[in-house]
Order: structure tokens, then C-alpha cells, then sequence
């Protein structure tokens, strides 16, 4: 999951109440029966309406009773049929005779396809429409999102998830869908926000002034309100590109239109004031991520004035079995056309047709929109601000400042998730679902935890069994405690550590902490860059320890963000090595051979700089978490200087390393990911502060490795390195017919590191250790780089990772592997 995962959309209105009326039907050809596709199903003088599937059918609904609905198709005759009264649920379905009349409203070349010049009118005048046109824009928003579980009480639940929700829930419990079956509503939320971007340089930013969440399994909704606001739902069809899901689709609109899909006119016809070309379009390759739908472009501006778009079966999109994305523009004073509706449905398909899946759905609304009117840089600072009062809105707020009523059906899901929410078995699924995902059992004011880190056996320590926790956001909105105590029944050692932080603002993040700890690290894997490893460091505690050093450290560090997108760090630490493996080194250099020591101490004092423009924070308790930055570099740099004889300190040294990462899209080539990093140490160490490159001999692939080096193999002292990864998607194995099928994904990886180890750290360690036994050696890269390519199939039945890596360089070892597989599990949509 790239740290949240997700995209949390939802779904489906509910049953069919008194204040609701629910039209629903199937349109046919009235002489061979055929199903009619895309066909128009309206309320006349109104902007009320919808249209048929590929199936021809079609269903509304609406908050009264009309006098009839219409249906209209290009080379028919419309026919209106009256709507009875006092009826909630009723079918209507349409027949629809063949008219010969020709349109009237598009004069086209002979033989041309009639939907062109119309196209090409659209692209001509998109940079007169496209909203991005203008210097700054801003909007309230009102966003509701459901999600139900579906598939339900056709059968007594079928597998683990159908056993487990039977077993929890009551049947009386499940609601009406609208295609009549059964659905369990499990989330429902509402927020109000105002919406801010300037363009010119690119900033947004959204004020979270109102927020009502309800949901089974949520103890907090602080950090939910801050990512089902309006700024994920931002579709912009005038880009060549439209993100959704994290996947790029091309824009049936977009400058290379005529490459990607077929259209054809359909119809002309009013959309509240404008008169409208409709005009079908679908995808020409089924590997493409394109969409399949229908736009409606006005007659007079040429602008989108309304799109009903589908994705494929097609899409190799992971547990998506469907995807409808409706969206209707307006001119905002004859400037640009700007969103009034945005409407997603998604329908994530559960593991087999029998078991169940969730139905999604998200509608915002939008307005107050004001042009041209930028904001200052610095109140961008905080991208997604959710204000103190947002949860505590009263019930009068809500009816007084919801763009739309809140309908009957509506008001049920939430009377639903509320009795679901106080089932003594689903409270107590909860919680367990809950310890485990995040790995902490709350216990009031204490969070017990991590779990993970409960218990590991190794050869040095035998069993090792930790107790830890930490205070939550009960205990303090700014303070956190946290600390653990571990015990080895082999080594018969007692480990602990202990720390604090403390949140000195919120608005442009700042925090100081401190921490003492003592236990038993290793070699080669003490690297910042594994911190956020839980599961690779986790692994390497079990089995044999490799080259086990006992730390103790104290250290304190202070953090601020000068800017959005910009952090820095200082710390100050004191470290004392006590190796427990054969190790020494020169403690005065080569030129006294006789002061041999195998421990030493660092003092070190480090400075970090990190800058990830537009990048987007959200905050989770005492916590926060980036949801990315777009497309943007992330650049990374620190500098530590080691100073010798201050407090013990035993080692005089300097360090710089820098970092340049970036994930960008390339279009049908897929995605392209690549991480630089370079560094250099300017003295004498011991080499376990060298840069110990991190090698992996398990079976697993980790990015932060080199896949076919061992553990401890090479060190540097200066080295510089590239990692590199082209995730194809589709666009290879959807062209074979049978492969095809299983929707694999077709990846390529490479890792170039190049190295060299001066001469005056060769010549710090002695030949043989501190117990007069020769030291364990590691191998210096030289005037050859290292380098090892791979390639792998991912989405093997939708989560299994598997890559080959072929090791291109060093090989004169006979123990080096030359070709290994590895193997992981990714939940990647």
C-alpha cells in the first residue's frame, strides 16, 4: 500500500423511501428487441437525467414524482412515457421506433465521420475553457462518500470474510441495493470544505470547515475527515491525462484524441440551457487505460458541458471490477467551465463471484466559485487544514449548509452503522482488526505495542521476548512517552529503550525529542535508510546474527518545516559500540600498531535537509503521514560532523550524503521510478561507520537493497549509486492472447553502485581481531562498479511480486550468486 492505501470512495443509495421516487427500466429497439446503449433518459425542462448502460438499462432517482420521463436516441423517435403517482419504485421501460430525419445541427465533409468536426472544435478551444487557464480559483465544496459491503444473503456467507460478517451482524441488519440485492452499509461521511489553488507557481490548499463521519472500526476520525475532503476528487477531462486511482487515463478529449478512441453523434439535445452535441467514444486497444462513456459539448463554446465516462473490464486494474465517473461543468462568468457535480461509483470485486465486495461511491458539489483571486504563497504552508470545530457541527449546521438534502435512505445508513457499531461481536472484531493493522492495542491513555516486536529467536540471544508501548492522543495532544524492555534468555542481557517527543506546533510542524536506548544492533544494517523497514529488520532478528554490536545511545533532535515541502533536522547523539564478535581496529592509526581496542564511541551532530515540493501531509493523532507529492523530486540532504574526546567520543570524523528520488508517469510506457544517492566519509573510521552496503540474502526483494549481495560484502568510504525500476503495466503482456487473461504486469529493475575505500581506512584494521583470530574481511567495489539487473512479473493472482536478477559484475567468487529469485506480496490496484 503506498502508505495509506488508498482511495476510499463509496457507493450506492439505499432503500426507497416515501420522499423518493425511484424510476428504472431497459430501453429496446421496438423492432428486433435490441438493447439501445447510451440512450438519453431525461425530465423535460429540466437538467434531471441519465443514461442507459451497454445493457440498455437505466435507473434515476429523484426527490419527487415528475409528470413523465423522456427517452431519446440519435435515429429514433423520442418517446415520453407518464410517471404514476404515489408509486416509489416503478419500471418504465422504452420501445423506440426508427426515424430516417437526419440531423441538423453539424455540416460535414462527405465521407467524414460526423463527430470529428465537432472534436476538433473541442480541442481548438480547450485552452479557452480549461480552468487551468486561470491565475487562481476557489469553491466550497460539500463531498458525501458511503461504502456498503455487497453480495450478501444470496447464500449463508460463503468463505472466511461471508462467515465472518454472518457471524457478527444480524440479517435484519442488511439493506436494499438498487439492483435489489442485499448490501451492509459500513461507512458514510459528509464534509464541507473551501477549496483554494493558484497556478502560477502551482499551490492548493483545502480548509476543512465541516466534517461528520461514522464508520464500523473507526476510534478517531481525524485523520478519515482529512482525506474524503474535495481535493481527491479534482478530475480535470481538459488534461491529456486524468488520474484516478492513481492510474493515468487518457482524456477522450485529449490532443492526441483521434489515436485512442472511435466516436460517433448520437444526439443533440439541452442540458439545462445549452444546447448539446452528444457524442459516444470508446477505447480502440483494450490494453489501454482509456475510458468508455459519452460527452455532451455545447454547441456555442464547444466546451464539455457534461461527461459520463466508464472504465473497461479491460483495465488492468486490481480488485476494480468497475469504474463510472459522472461530471457536469458550468462557465463561472464566461471565464472558464468549472465542475458544478462530480459523481464516482466504483465496485471493488471481492476475491470470487460468491464472496463479497464493496460497492463505493462519492458525490461532491460545488459552489461559490470566485476566479482570479490568488493567495498569498505562504498560506499554502498547510495543505490540508482541518479546523478545531470541523467534528462538533450541530445538526442545524448541517441542514442549513448541505449543498443537497440529506435524503431518508441516507439518514437509515447512518441509524444502520450506528446499531452495526454497537454489536458487542462487532466491537470486539474491531478492536482486533484494529491491533492488528496498526500493531498497537489500545489500553486508554497507553498503547500497548508493537506486537510485531513481541517476540524473535536468534543465536545470540535465544528467545527474545520485548514488552513496550507508548502514550496516545488521549494522554496528550502534544506529549508522547514511549519505551520498551527486551530480555535474551542465551545471553541473559536486559535491552530497553525509552524516549519523548514533544509537538511544538501543528500549523508548520515542529517537534523536539529525545531517546536513550541500549540493545543489540547489527552490521550493515544500521543504515537510516532501514528505519522505515519494519518487516526487513523484524526478519533479520530471527535465525543467525551477523556481526551482533551492542549500542547504547542517547540522543535529542529537533525538526521543523520552514516551509511546505521544506524540513530540516538537527540531532545530537553519543554512541558507544561494543562489538560481540571478533573485531578491532587501530585506535591511533597505522603509525601505533600497539593501541588495539575493540569498542569505541561517536559524538555525532547531524544536520538534515529534506525538500519535497507540494508535498502533502495529513495528521493521525500524535503522528502524520505523507501522502506524496505528485510527480515532484524528492531531494535529501545531510551533513554529520563526528567530534572526538566530547563526552567519551573516540572517532574525529566528517560525513556528507546526499539523495534524489523521483516516481513520474511515461504514458503507454507505464511508470518509471529511480532513486540517486551519493556519499562520502572524510576520515579514518572503524568500519562499521563506513557505508556498509546492504545486501540481501533472503528471499524476499526489498528496493533498498542490492538483491544478490551478500550481507557485509562491500564497504565504502565514497561511493555514489542508482536504483532504477519501469513498471510496463499492461502494455507488454496484454498484446499475448492466453497471458492476457491473468492480467500480468510486466516490470524491469537495475542497480548500479560504484565505490572506492581509501587507503587510510584499509590500513585502520588489523589482520587479525581483538582474541588474535582473523577478522571477518569485506570487499572493496575498486575501478568496477557493482551492477545487477532484474525483471519480474508482478500481479500474479493480484498481490505476488516475483523478479530475477542476473548479477553482472563480481564474479570471481565461487560462493557469488550470479542469477536469484525473489519474492513479494504487494496490494497494488
Amino acid at each position: 500500500m503506498k502508505t495509506l492505501f488508498s482511495v476510499l470512495i463509496s457507493i450506492l443509495a439505499v432503500t426507497i423511501c416515501q420522499a423518493q421516487v425511484r424510476i428504472s427500466g431497459q430501453v429496446t429497439d421496438a423492432a428486433t428487441g435490441e438493447t439501445l446503449p447510451f440512450v438519453s433518459i431525461f425530465v423535460k425542462n429540466t437538467s434531471l437525467g441519465t443514461s442507459t448502460d451497454v445493457n440498455g438499462a437505466y435507473a434515476i432517482r429523484l426527490n419527487s414524482a415528475p409528470d413523465s420521463v423522456t427517452a431519446s436516441y440519435v435515429g429514433y423517435i423520442p418517446q415520453t412515457i407518464a410517471v404514476k403517482k404515489g408509486v416509489a419504485a416503478q419500471v418504465i421501460d422504452f420501445k423506440l421506433e426508427t426515424n430516417a430525419q437526419k440531423l441538423q445541427e453539424v455540416v460535414i465533409r462527405p465521407g467524414e465521420n460526423p463527430a470529428w468536426p465537432i472534436m476538433r472544435q473541442v480541442i481548438e478551444h480547450k485552452k479557452a475553457n480549461d480552468r487551468r487557464k486561470l491565475s487562481a480559483y476557489q469553491y466550497e465544496a460539500y463531498t458525501k462518500m458511503q461504502f456498503d459491503v455487497d453480495n450478501l444473503g444470496q447464500k449463508k456467507g460463503r468463505g472466511v470474510i461471508g462467515k465472518t460478517i454472518s457471524s457478527l451482524v444480524d440479517t435484519s441488519m442488511y439493506l436494499a441495493g438498487e439492483n435489489g440485492k442485499k448490501v451492509l452499509p459500513f461507512f458514510i461521511s459528509e464534509t464541507i470544505s473551501d477549496y483554494y489553488i493558484n497556478r502560477d507557481p502551482k499551490k492548493n490548499k483545502e480548509v476543512i470547515k465541516a466534517t461528520k463521519v461514522t464508520g464500523i472500526g473507526l476510534q478517531d476520525g481525524s485523520l478519515v475527515s482529512q482525506v474524503i475532503g474535495s481535493s481527491y476528487q479534482d478530475y480535470n477531462f481538459y488534461q491529456n491525462w486524468v488520474s484516478v486511482l492513481q492510474k493515468d487515463f487518457i482524456s477522450p478529449i485529449a490532443d492526441g484524441w483521434k489515436a485512442y478512441y472511435t466516436y460517433e453523434l448520437d444526439d443533440s439535445l439541452y442540458i439545462g440551457d445549452d444546447w448539446c452535441y452528444k457524442i459516444l467514444f470508446k477505447q480502440k486497444r483494450a490494453q489501454d487505460l482509456a475510458f468508455n462513456g459519452a460527452i455532451w459539448v455545447s454547441s456555442t463554446s464547444y466546451a464539455l458541458r457534461k461527461i459520463d465516462a466508464t472504465v473497461s473490464k479491460s483495465a488492468n486494474i486490481n480488485f476494480i471490477e468497475s469504474i463510472q465517473l459522472r461530471q457536469e461543468l458550468e462557465p463561472v462568468k464566461a471565464i472558464a467551465w468549472m465542475p458544478s457535480k462530480t459523481e464516482v461509483n466504483i465496485k471493488i470485486s471481492g476475491l470470487s463471484k460468491t464472496r463479497p465486495g464493496i460497492l463505493a461511491k462519492v458525490y461532491t458539489s460545488y459552489r461559490n466559485v470566485e476566479v482570479n483571486q490568488p493567495q498569498r504563497n505562504n498560506f499554502f504552508d498547510m495543505p490540508i487544514e482541518l479546523q478545531a470545530d470541523a467534528r462538533n457541527k450541530q445538526e442545524s449546521f448541517w441542514q442549513s449548509s448541505r449543498h443537497d438534502t440529506l435524503s431518508i435512505a441516507d439518514k437509515k445508513v447512518y441509524a444502520t452503522i450506528d446499531s452495526i457499531k454497537a454489536t458487542p461481536r462487532v466491537a470486539n472484531f474491531t478492536e482486533l482488526v484494529t491491533v492488528l493493522g496498526t500493531g498497537y492495542k489500545n489500553l486508554g491513555k497507553v498503547s500497548w505495542g508493537p506486537w510485531p516486536y513481541t517476540y524473535a529467536y536468534n543465536n545470540v540471544e535465544g528467545h527474545r521476548l520485548q514488552l513496550g508501548g507508548k502514550t496516545n492522543y488521549s494522554f496528550s495532544d502534544k506529549w508522547e512517552f514511549s519505551g520498551y524492555t527486551a530480555y535474551g534468555t542465551h545471553d541473559e542481557q536486559l535491552k530497553y529503550s525509552i524516549a519523548a517527543r514533544h509537538i511544538l506546533s501543528r500549523k508548520r510542524w515542529s517537534e523536539v525529542g529525545v531517546k536513550h536506548q541500549n540493545d543489540l544492533q547489527q552490521v550493515g544494517l544500521m543504515s537510516d535508510k532501514l528505519v522505515a523497514s519494519p518487516f526487513f529488520m523484524g526478519f533479520a532478528r530471527f535465525g543467525e546474527l551477523r556481526r551482533p554490536v551492542l549500542v547504547q545511545e542517547t540522543s535529542a533532535y529537533l525538526q521543523r518545516d520552514l516551509f511546505r515541502g521544506m524540513t530540516q533536522r538537527i540531532s545530537v547523539s553519543n554512541r558507544r559500540f561494543d562489538p560481540q564478535y571478533n573485531f578491532s581496529y587501530y585506535a591511533a592509526g597505522p603509525a601505533e600498531l600497539d593501541k588495539i581496542s575493540s569498542r569505541f564511541t561517536t559524538t555525532e551532530i547531524s544536520f538534515l535537509t529534506r525538500y519535497a515540493n507540494n508535498e502533502v501531509y495529513v495528521q493521525n493523532d500524535n503522528e502524520r503521514i505523507s501522502l506524496g507529492n505528485g510527480n515532484w523530486p524528492v531531494l535529501q540532504l545531510k551533513y554529520t560532523i563526528g567530534l572526538n574526546q566530547v563526552l567519551g567520543a573516540t572517532v574525529n570524523y566528517q560525513r556528507v550524503d546526499l539523495g534524489l528520488g523521483q516516481e513520474f508517469p511515461m504514458g503507454r510506457l507505464g511508470n518509471a521510478l529511480y532513486r540517486l544517492e551519493a556519499g562520502k566519509v572524510f576520515a579514518a573510521v572503524p568500519y562499521p561507520l563506513l557505508e556498509i552496503h546492504t545486501g540481501n540474502e533472503t528471499p524476499f526483494y526489498y528496493d533498498a537493497t542490492f538483491n544478490l549481495m551478500d550481507y557485509f560484502e562491500f564497504a565504502s568510504d565514497t561511493y555514489a549509486s542508482l536504483h532504477y525500476e519501469q513498471y510496463f503495466e499492461g502494455l507488454l503482456l496484454n498484446h499475448l492472447p492466453l497471458i492476457k487473461k491473468l492480467k500480468w504486469r510486466l516490470l524491469a529493475t537495475s542497480n548500479i553502485l560504484y565505490g572506492q575505500l581509501s587507503q587510510k581506512n584499509l590500513e585502520l584494521m588489523p589482520t587479525t581481531g581483538a582474541d588474535g583470530a582473523p577478522q571477518d574481511n569485506f570487499k572493496v567495489l575498486g575501478n568496477t562498479p557493482y551492477a545487477e539487473v532484474g525483471y519480474g512479473i508482478e500481479n500474479i493472482f493480484k498481490v505476488l511480486r516475483v523478479d530475477a536478477f542476473h548479477r553482472l559484475t563480481h564474479l570471481n567468487e565461487p560462493s557469488t550468486r550470479k542469477f536469484g529469485l525473489k519474492f513479494s506480496v504487494q496490494f497494488k490496484l
